[in-house]
């Protein structure tokens, strides 16, 4: 086992990992007590996550556990982890430079202070095309648990430190389930939407990661080429998986803040109001205002998950 720290003074902008990964964009990531997405609006906790890194990823399949804790990243892992934790957590991001560049707007203001440190993930694309193919009208607990439950019963077991995890299922693996198999992990009417995404990939059909590259709305269309993906689904995967980071995925949530804050952005249709709030969020860094928003709103707001 191989072991190491980051300093937390060494990132601009330090890190928050709690907020970081119990903000409602990841599923890739676990909780070794076991409590994940058990509270809205956390931070500045200590705890243990644990993830499963993918061949594609780490050319082979590595375990990383990581906490915070007097003000260093501490991880455990079966490899080197420091520059996988920098890619999946965006570590390199430079935080006080992305809030110079948002507008100057009271709630955002409130939702930045709220959760500084927090930071918008980098998910693979695979595991989180389906992640968000199981979050229409779903609450974040029970999508974490459906991708759990879907990597024990189809993914690959890996042994670390004399414990067993289970990598998310490759295309080819989770092709394989049958649309009953996946029902039985609690995915209801999404079961066929995964199955059929999952027989694109694997038969080399469609790919998320080929969405890279393209202009952002370019992008969100070829998405939309996956069964059950949307425009909001297809918004999520670009900025927690493809590094859109001007994405602003129009969730409950985001729809209650235009409501309720920003009236004049709604413009009757995704497209359009996607557009008119990604400007009032401040265009290329709106999806790091989106995130901060969304956790902000939800653990204020009334319990809608």
């Amino acid at each position: 086992m191989e072991t190491g720290t980051i300093e937390v003074d060494s990132l601009a902008g330090g890190v928050d990992l709690q907020a970081t990964l119990e903000s409602g964009q990841s599923c890739f990531w676990d909780r070794a007590d076991g409590r994940m997405y058990d509270e809205s609006g956390v931070a500045r906790g200590s705890a243990w996550y644990t993830t499963v890194l993918p061949p594609d990823l780490a050319g082979d399949y590595e375990v990383i556990r990581v906490r915070q804790t007097d003000g260093r990243l501490e991880w455990e892992s079966s490899t080197d982890a420091t520059d996988h934790l920098t890619h999946l957590l965006r570590l390199d991001d430079d935080l006080p430079a992305i809030r110079d560049g948002v507008p100057d707007d009271p709630l955002i203001e409130t939702a930045f202070d709220a959760y500084d440190g927090l930071r918008i993930v980098r998910d693979p694309p695979f595991p989180t095309l389906i992640a968000f193919i199981c979050s229409a009208q779903m609450r974040v607990k029970r999508i974490h648990t459906m991708q759990r439950t879907m990597a024990e019963r189809f993914g690959s077991p890996i042994q670390f430190d004399g414990e067993t995890y289970h990598a998310f299922p490759t295309p080819d693996q989770l092709a394989a389930a049958t649309v009953d198999d996946l029902r039985d992990c609690s995915l209801g009417y999404r079961a066929p939407y995964v199955a059929e995404s999952a027989r694109l990939v694997a038969d080399g059909e469609l790919d998320p990661t080929d969405a890279r590259g393209r202009e952002y709305e370019a992008a969100r269309e070829f998405l939309k080429g996956f069964m059950g993906v949307g425009d909001k689904v297809a918004d999520c995967i670009l900025l927690f998986s493809l590094g859109y980071l001007e994405a602003v995925p129009l969730d409950t949530w985001i729809q209650t803040a235009i409501a309720e804050h920003y009236p004049d952005c709604d413009r009757g249709s995704y497209t359009e109001t996607s557009r008119a709030i990604r400007e009032r969020f401040g265009g290329r860094y709106a999806g790091y205002v989106q995130t901060h928003v969304f956790h902000y709103l939800r653990a204020n707001g009334p319990d809608l998950g």
